[in-house]
C-alpha cells in the first residue's frame, strides 16, 4: 500500500536513491509541461558534465599509539598498523536540468534546476554556484527546486528556516524573487512557471509529479519504511512519522 505523506516523502532523499528520483523528476517535469507549453515553447532536458574532485567513502579513523614503555627503537620492534584514509579522486559528474525555450527564436526563457547534494555544498566555488550566478545575471527566469534537507541552502537574502524551498526568480523583477519555503509535514506548494510577459503561466504541482514518479519507478520496492530516512529525522519527527504511517 502506498504511504500517505502530507507533503515531501523524506525517504526519497536517501543519497542512494536521490539520483534516480532527480532524473525521473526532470523528465516528468518536461512531460507534464510540454502539452501546455507547445507550440510557442518547449521544455528541453539538458545535461551538464564536469569533473569534480571529491572524497569518496570517508570512514571513521582510529589512531593507535605504540607501547609507552619503549624508550628506544630496535630492529626487532613491531611496526604499528597504518591508518586507513581516503584521498580525493576526480569523478565525472552529470547533472540534468530543464530549459524552457521559445520555439521561434530558440531563446532560453526559463531555467528549471532541481538541486542535488553536490549543488548544496558550502562555498561559492562549486560548479552549481557558478551556473546559478550566470542564470541570475541573464535575461532568463530561474526556478530552483530544493527537496533536500541536507547540505547548505543556496544564498537568499531574507530566507526563512525550512526543510525545503522553491525559488522563482523572474528576470524582470530581480533582485526580488518569490520564495516558497515548506517543511516535510507540510504540502508541497504549487507555483506558476514564469514565461514571457502576457502569456498564461502553467501551474507546476510537484506533489502530483512525485506521486506519479513513485508509482512508475516502483520506488516502494526500494524503501524500508521501518527504518529512519536519510538524512535522519529527529526522534520526535520519526515517532510522528511511524504513527502516521501506521494509520
Amino acid at each position: 500500500m502506498k504511504p500517505n505523506f502530507p507533503g515531501m516523502n523524506p525517504y526519497l532523499e536517501n543519497p542512494e536513491l536521490w539520483s534516480e528520483v532527480h532524473s525521473w523528476l526532470i523528465v516528468q517535469l518536461a512531460r507534464s509541461l510540454n502539452p501546455v507549453l507547445t507550440p510557442k515553447y518547449r521544455a528541453a532536458v539538458e545535461k551538464r558534465i564536469y569533473s569534480d574532485t571529491v572524497l569518496v567513502g570517508i570512514s571513521d579513523l582510529s589512531i593507535f599509539r605504540s607501547g609507552e614503555n619503549n624508550t628506544q627503537l630496535t630492529t626487532t620492534q613491531t611496526l604499528s598498523q597504518p591508518i586507513k584514509v581516503n584521498v580525493p579522486i576526480t569523478e565525472e559528474v552529470r547533472e540534468s536540468y530543464l530549459e524552457i525555450r521559445h520555439v521561434g527564436t530558440g531563446q532560453v526563457i526559463t531555467v528549471i534546476e532541481v538541486l542535488s547534494p553536490k549543488s548544496k555544498r558550502a562555498g561559492e566555488g562549486t560548479q552549481y554556484a557558478k551556473k546559478r550566478r550566470k542564470a541570475l545575471g541573464s535575461l532568463s527566469h530561474l526556478v530552483e527546486i530544493d527537496l533536500l534537507r541536507g547540505g547548505e541552502p543556496q544564498p537568499i537574502a531574507g530566507q526563512v528556516q525550512s526543510d525545503y524551498r522553491i525559488l522563482v526568480s523572474r528576470a524582470e523583477s530581480r533582485p526580488e524573487a518569490e520564495l516558497y519555503p515548506f517543511n516535510w509535514r507540510e504540502p508541497i506548494p504549487p507555483f506558476h512557471l514564469p514565461l514571457c510577459p502576457g502569456d498564461q503561466e502553467p501551474i507546476i504541482d510537484l506533489e502530483d509529479i512525485l506521486n506519479a514518479i513513485y508509482d512508475e519507478a516502483a520506488l516502494d520496492l526500494a524503501i524500508d519504511y521501518s527504518k529512519q530516512p536519510l538524512p535522519p529525522l529527529s526522534d520526535a519527527d520519526f515517532s510522528w512519522l511511524r504513527n502516521h504511517l501506521s494509520r
